[in-house]
């Protein structure tokens, strides 16, 4: 229908009155979801468990600004005193269970006495809502990825050093190891380390803690495992052969000089893509004790001009090949054996998505544990919004070559903008609480079905 230009257009009118009220508003209306979901995953009693040896904080509870500090991230807020922007709004506080909230010296209070016994408790519960999850899948094998990350800060935090970093040069850091599963795209567990240590410090020992937590909780399932060539080593590859575990590592080419000689003398490549082409050899390093099955991998790929040049439609490009070798004791064909491999790079976007809307990359205080505790908060609020989805709705895909995770999953700003952030008003009518929300169709009709999806779960 065709408009005139007097129906669209109007005359400015004076600005309004401002005014302010005491009301019951909030602007976190799609909290009554993550209500709904705390309560199925009797969330709040599992988190008092891990807090329940510590007899300070009595008044709030250690486990109530534990919850708060998730919450804080779900809610896109980065350091603790940007808590002060809803410390007044209703619904937040009816999740917490609290008339008022905190004040951020008590959650910082909180963080620098936290101990390392709740830090391990944390991690058990972070690793018993994801094999709830696993089990309830019935998944006939799991796939391990293993890979550190960088948490830079400017400030001298216990336990940080200066080490390699790219992107902030000279910054004292963390660099934790993280051990996630492709299935699901959560984070199974975390070792905690200084910046300045090599990937492979204390990888070893991580890796089979977390094989065997696994075995453990899934013993039926089998084990796949996927490293990049940082935690290649003899005593790895080994160790992982006779424990029965699928894997496949990158070789490191500076380690074995007769691996260049064999690529320049090799002849015939097998191809498997317009680009990508291959061929393997059971071959065994002089030092080692029996010889395993080496995948060599070759990519055309353009190189790049080093010197400047002019911007030009018409100039040529140099074409060359990437190499690169894997390790492994699959069975499979060359091809699915390099998809397999390639597909651990989703994990790069796990830690893309907890640096950027969780906050892994921020360090609040200046002790080590305290640190550790914020970390923990975030990849279980990480971890929580993912199982929100696999809860409410159903699995997109199959098991892939790459092991692409079953859910199509939404990213975390996403579920903020179109679920959280919803504006909305709590009243009384008849003596019964409401939650009126100003929503659109799409909104309604989706939380809607997510609560009653998650009533159907209790």
């Amino acid at each position: 229908m065709k408009s005139s230009r007097r129906q669209v257009r109007r005359k400015a009118h004076a600005l309004p009155v401002v005014k302010f009220e005491q009301q019951s508003l909030t602007s976190f209306a799609g909290l009554v979801v993550l209500q709904q979901f705390f309560a199925v995953l009797r969330l709040k009693p599992r988190l008092a468990r891990c807090f329940a040896h510590q007899t300070l904080g009595k008044v709030f509870g250690r486990a109530t600004l534990f919850l708060q500090l998730m919450l804080h991230l779900l809610l896109g807020y980065r350091e603790l005193r940007e808590s002060r922007y809803y410390r007044d709004d209703p619904l937040v506080k009816r999740l917490l269970g609290l008339r008022r909230l905190p004040d951020v010296a008590t959650l910082s209070r909180m963080l620098k006495e936290a101990d390392w016994r709740s830090i391990a408790n944390l991690r058990e519960l972070l690793r018993e809502l994801l094999f709830d999850r696993v089990t309830s899948l019935g998944l006939p094998r799991i796939t391990l990825d293993f890979d550190g990350s960088v948490q830079s800060t400017m400030r001298h935090a216990e336990g940080t050093a200066v080490g390699f970093n790219k992107k902030k040069k000279g910054a004292r850091s963390y660099y934790p190891l993280f051990c996630t599963i492709a299935q699901t795209g959560q984070v199974l567990d975390f070792l905690h380390r200084p910046g300045n240590v090599h990937d492979s410090h204390g990888a070893r020992e991580f890796i089979f803690a977390c094989i065997q937590a696994v075995r453990e909780a899934l013993p039926a399932v089998r084990i796949e495992v996927r490293m990049d060539s940082a935690f290649f080593s003899d005593e790895v590859v080994l160790a992982l052969d006779e424990a029965g575990i699928e894997f496949t590592v990158s070789v490191p080419f500076e380690r074995f000089t007769e691996l260049k000689a064999k690529i320049e003398r090799q002849n015939h490549w097998q191809q498997l893509s317009g680009k990508v082409s291959c061929f393997e050899e059971s071959w065994k390093p002089q030092s080692w004790k029996r010889r395993f099955r080496f995948v060599f991998v070759r990519t055309l790929a353009r190189r790049s001009f080093k010197e400047p040049i002019q911007l030009d439609l018409f100039v040529p490009h140099e074409y060359g090949y990437n190499f690169k070798v894997i390790v492994t004791n699959k069975a499979l064909s060359p091809k699915k054996v390099v998809a397999f491999h390639e597909g651990r790079g989703s994990q790069e976007g796990i830690f893309g998505e907890l640096k950027t809307h969780c906050q892994m990359g921020y360090v609040p205080v200046r002790t080590c544990l305290g640190n550790q505790t914020y970390l923990l908060a975030g990849l279980l609020a990480h971890n929580l919004l993912r199982e929100l989805q696999m809860m409410t709705i159903p699995a997109s895909r199959h098991t892939t070559e790459k092991r692409t995770p079953l859910w199509a999953f939404e990213q975390l700003h996403t579920l903020r903008g179109g679920l959280i952030q919803r504006a909305g008003r709590l009243t009384r009518p008849h003596g019964r609480l409401t939650l009126t929300i100003s929503a659109g169709r799409w909104i309604k009709d989706r939380i809607l079905h997510v609560l009653k999806r998650l009533s159907t779960a209790a």
